[in-house]
């Protein structure tokens, strides 16, 4: 049996990258929640140490959204493994399809274009969808993207895409650079979410506002989630690392 300190060294001379934004009261968020306060309890000077009060919404920030954030009697945040948080990692690129089109969604066609490439996406395996989007972070009317009648225009999953992705190559879970796992537009049609809760539902989860995917090669990287144990809730903010 390979010696586990020997993985960790060989493991380190490769690149380790964070995917995840820093998390600040200015970043974009779901409307639902709060803006992040984040309050000084005691300081060095007068306390001897400093601590901090931090109020912040389940789904804020770079975050894992556990499938029973949207489907009944599916598992909590706690009840995913780690074995399901440390994974190989694909990534899709839409990238130059979403600068035409900021309402594209990944397409099963997409996908099989991938697969031709660069060989067929492994089962139990991290899918992230790279769109670039995560560029826009740092200005947030043009991270949520909407139009004068308010409608949001941002890319997403299809969900026969998602389909293919679960029912075919049993892909454990995926990620994005946006808010949402369906594109912008659909918010505002009857089948609002769709492919969201149809992931959810599945029993598998999903981390939204992933950043750095434009850094990442297609194949051959590792994705690590790491939260807190935080018990009874549906998602929480993540540090997301890649190693390739």
């Amino acid at each position: 049996m390979t010696d586990p300190r020997l993985l960790l060294e060989k493991l380190k001379e490769k690149t380790w990258l964070s995917l995840s934004h820093p998390v600040n009261d200015e970043i974009p968020h779901f409307e639902a929640f709060d803006k992040v306060k984040i309050e000084d309890v005691a300081s060095i000077d007068k306390d001897g140490f400093w601590g901090c009060q931090i109020n912040i919404g389940s789904q804020y920030g770079t975050h894992i959204d556990a499938p029973n954030h949207f489907a009944k009697n599916t598992r909590s945040l706690l009840e995913i493994p780690f074995s399901e948080r440390c994974l190989n990692l694909f990534v899709i690129d839409i990238s130059k399809k979403v600068e035409d089109n900021p309402d594209y969604e990944l397409s099963l066609e997409d996908i099989k274009q991938f697969e031709e490439k660069y060989g067929q996406i492994e089962e139990n395996s991290f899918v992230a969808l790279r769109t670039d989007w995560a560029k826009r972070f740092s200005d947030k009317d043009s991270f949520i993207n909407k139009d004068k009648n308010g409608v949001e225009h941002t890319p997403g999953w299809s969900l026969e895409a998602l389909t293919f992705l679960n029912e075919k190559r049993k892909v454990c879970a995926i990620g994005h650079e946006t808010l949402n796992t369906d594109a912008g537009i659909k918010l505002y049609e009857n089948k609002a979410l769709e492919a969201e809760y149809y992931w959810l539902s599945q029993n598998k989860y999903q981390v939204e506002i992933l950043n750095n995917l434009d850094k990442l090669p297609y194949t051959g990287g590792i994705i690590i989630i790491s939260f807190p144990q935080i018990e009874d809730i549906s998602g929480f903010g993540v540090e997301a690392t890649a190693i390739f």
